[in-house]
């Protein structure tokens, strides 16, 4: 039996009625996937850069090409860029300082506070804790006989603030790495988009993958940009309310929420705690620490509820269940940072749905919106279609400047 030639993996001869050829297809599928998944999380320390390098180049390539236009060369402007990051995180880090070296110091006090704090509630408590204990001796009596050992619990006895200079160096390389690799993906100008399209054959397929780019160019830097200003907004209002209930470290918390609302559901969470076990320990009681934490939970529902669905734009807008998910998924991968590159993956996966062939299902999974199907076409033309949609501003005006680009010469249909 001759075995089809449009197969994507190798089938057993079996008859047309048997799912083993299925079955098979799909074994090999899941080896892949659970392989990438494991090369993925192997890889952290140097895909984390690579991926977050990759992001922003797509997010700051609009800015290169306005530069460009205004006759900035495109290393003057890359360096720019980088050294702008750098002294924004520099800024960042400066200003957070300072609390945190308070906070350090004076955490055995705080540890002690938190912990009369906690003492206080489960007095209050006492009739469930004699209960608790009354079932517990009732057990102990049935397990005299039992020579189980205790399990027991070891630690390394490394501190918090062991733990943070330990993986500092590799943060401080990996963010050194991110902004050199910027910098040269920047200052290639329109490089990395040329050998993007050249590796397609077909003239359509070259001019998709160029529109495709400059979507995500688009889509990027339109969610990035709109979440970072909300996130900046919600930072301050966070900050004046912590300064409003007399909150010590009211700039810490609102450079806290700017940074933690990059990771969706569970930043805002994170955020709720941290105000709460504050709070705890510099008000009386605990009526005082709840309102503080639902103030702070007030003003990111807010902000997820109204005020991001408002201004981002719904084709941006992601299946909240697949978004959490995603969350999840690189939290697991990359810890933190897998968090924070979740959603602006996703934004990617979501544009190339809607120019990959075949994906059309995904990328309905993913928003929502049942994405259009391209067609293929021919050959050769790169650079002239690169060139001619490098002086466009945004992607509507891209599809416009290549729309003619090879089709005189195209003898395809």
């Amino acid at each position: 039996m001759e075995r089809p030639k449009d197969r994507m993996f190798p089938a057993f001869e079996q008859s047309e009625n048997s799912r083993m050829p299925r079955l098979a297809n799909w074994a090999v599928i899941g080896i892949f996937l659970i392989l990438a998944f494991s090369a993925i999380a192997a890889g952290r320390d140097f895909l984390m850069p690579v991926t977050m390098a990759g992001l922003l180049f797509f997010v700051f390539t609009p800015l290169r090409r306005f530069a460009e236009r205004r006759g900035i060369p495109d290393a003057l402007t890359a360096a720019g860029i980088t050294l702008s990051i750098l002294l924004a995180v520099a800024v960042i880090a400066y200003a957070a300082s300072g609390p945190l070296s308070r906070a350090m110091t004076n955490m055995p006090v705080i540890s002690a506070q938190l912990e009369q704090k906690f003492d206080n509630v489960r007095d209050s408590l006492s009739d469930l804790r004699d209960a608790a204990q009354r079932i517990d001796e009732a057990q102990s009596s049935n397990d005299e006989d039992d020579t189980r050992p205790a399990i027991r619990v070891e630690t390394d006895g490394q501190t918090t603030l062991g733990m943070v200079m330990t993986s500092a160096p590799l943060l401080f390389g990996q963010v050194v790495f991110t902004l050199i690799l910027l910098f040269f993906m920047i200052a290639s100008g329109d490089l990395l988009y040329l050998k993007i399209v050249q590796s397609f054959d077909r003239l359509r397929d070259k001019r998709g993958a160029y529109l495709a780019l400059r979507q995500i160019e688009d889509s990027l830097g339109n969610y990035l940009g709109a979440i970072t200003i909300i996130n900046a907004l919600l930072g301050l209002a966070v900050g004046l309310a912590m300064w409003a209930w007399g909150m010590p470290g009211a700039l810490l918390f609102g450079i806290g929420a700017f940074v933690l609302n990059f990771i969706p559901y569970l930043g805002a969470i994170t955020g709720v705690v941290i105000s709460l076990l504050v709070a705890l320990v510099v008000m009386p009681g605990l009526f005082w620490p709840a309102m503080v934490a639902l103030t702070y939970l007030g003003l990111t529902s807010l902000e997820g509820q109204i005020i991001t669905p408002y201004f981002v734009s719904r084709r941006l807008q992601m299946n909240t269940v697949v978004v959490f998910l995603a969350v999840a998924m690189w939290a697991w991968l990359w810890s933190v940072l897998g968090m924070v590159i979740a959603v602006p993956v996703l934004v990617v996966m979501r544009v190339l749905a809607d120019h990959v062939p075949g994906w059309e299902k995904f990328g309905n999974f993913l928003a929502g919106d049942a994405p259009p199907a391209l067609a293929d076409e021919d050959e050769d033309e790169a650079r002239d279609l690169v060139e001619a949609g490098a002086a466009a501003e945004d992607e509507p005006s891209a599809r416009l400047a290549t729309a003619d680009v090879g089709e005189a010469d195209d003898p395809r249909p």
